[in-house]
């Protein structure tokens, strides 16, 4: 079933859209009322190795220093957060007890403390930065857009003007967790492995 994009979807008229039998193997997000499938076309097209692989190393250094100090959660791509009026997949998350609601229900209802997003190619770099913002709107204190071919992490914050500030992280520099994740540290180096 394609979506009736001439109005804009409630959050339960998309949950019932994407439980729909021919949406079960496919992913979408919510974003301005319209549902947009992740990965685009009929089916969903799995990451690239390196995303996949990236995803996976974050989520590696980040998940046991949540769980082991019982901050809250963490979620792989699959994951949704309602960020205002939308519905948005992280490639990975990370949400505060606080914040969480618990872990009943198909979504978190607000949006996460930390987002991880990893570019792929055919994604245009003002989408990217728009989620981003959305994000840093609705409650996420930090978002993290990885560049997988040029291995740089774009780390994004609001600023006091309501903006975003962006700073860059490349391959020689550490990834600090701020206000989110309180001593915690990754040197960039380490989320990029090497390829030989």
């Amino acid at each position: 079933m394609t979506p009736d994009t001439t109005k804009p979807m409630t959050i339960d008229e998309f949950w019932a859209f994407v439980n729909l039998p021919e949406n079960a193997d496919k992913r979408w997000e919510l974003i301005d009322g319209i549902p947009v499938e992740k990965g685009g076309g009929d089916n969903m097209a799995p990451s690239s190795k390196i995303n996949s692989l990236i995803a996976l190393l974050i989520a590696s250094y980040i998940t046991p220093y949540v769980m082991s100090r019982r901050l809250g959660y963490v979620t792989g791509a699959d994951g949704g957060y309602r960020v205002g009026k939308n519905i948005l997949e992280p490639d990975f998350g990370y949400i505060s007890k606080g914040r969480s609601g618990g872990l009943t229900g198909n979504f978190y209802d607000n949006a996460p403390d930390l987002a991880v997003e990893i570019v792929s190619i055919s994604e245009r770099e003002e989408n990217v930065f728009r989620k981003a913002h959305r994000y840093l709107s609705n409650g996420t204190g930090m978002v993290w857009v990885v560049y997988p071919n040029e291995k740089t992490v774009y780390v994004c914050v609001s600023s006091d003007d309501g903006g975003m500030k962006v700073n860059i992280f490349d391959v020689n520099m550490t990834l600090s967790g701020g206000d989110v994740l309180p001593d915690f540290s990754l040197p960039v180096a380490d989320i990029f492995p090497d390829d030989d």
